[in-house]
């Protein structure tokens, strides 16, 4: 598991009160542009006072998802943790060929593993969706497919999702967001997912 801007144990938020927002996605190469909008996102939530934590990268290099095969990594383990505690997801895929990638629909599979929760899947939790892709139309398409995974995963999709251009010059030398509007957007999906995100803190 990735820390976003401070150090984010889920166990330790179990009690605070404070929302626990789970990011997830990215690619395998680090500092992709889909996992700074994701950081960039969790960072909003802390600086508006939720808990996050983000699995990106070698987080969710998993296993092909098998339901009949109950073993789990390690890493497994612990993302299908993390999500069983939060009260709010965050999803950040790029678009490969018009459509969310292998890493990240794999790592969702995983949460399979909670059909027999008292909470089933990701129900009632608030789902924000993050595309990164070179052209509009692989964005806007694939944020529609993890719209959809969202509802056939209980969850709520925020009414904002955040579909990125990377054409365009959105981050400067240094690998900041230097684009205003989708630093604005970033902000306001953080905004909605701590709103629409259950009083009281973690889920046990």
């Amino acid at each position: 598991m990735t820390a976003s801007t401070t150090s984010a144990d889920p166990a330790v938020a179990d009690h605070d009160g404070r929302r626990f927002v789970v990011g997830l996605g990215g690619t395998l190469r680090a500092g992709s542009s889909t996992e700074r909008a994701l950081r960039h996102c969790l960072a909003a939530v802390e600086r508006q006072g939720g808990r996050t934590a983000l699995f990106c990268g070698e987080d969710i290099n998993l296993p092909m998802y098998n339901p009949h095969d109950p073993d789990r990594t390690p890493r497994a383990v612990a993302l299908i943790e993390a999500l069983r505690r939060a009260d709010a997801v965050v999803i950040g895929s790029p678009g490969y060929h018009g459509g969310i990638s292998g890493l990240v629909k794999n790592a969702l599979d995983y949460i399979e593993d909670l059909r027999g929760d008292p909470t089933v899947y990701l129900d009632n939790k608030p789902l924000g969706c993050i595309t990164c892709a070179y052209g509009w139309q692989a964005a806007v398409g694939t944020l529609g497919q993890l719209r959809a995974i969202g509802h056939a995963l209980r969850a709520w999709p925020t009414p904002l999702g955040v579909p990125i251009n990377s054409a365009d010059p959105i981050w400067d030398a240094e690998g900041n967001l230097s684009d205003d509007t989708v630093a604005a957007q970033l902000e306001l999906l953080a905004t909605q997912v701590l709103t629409f995100a259950p009083a009281g803190g973690v889920r046990a």
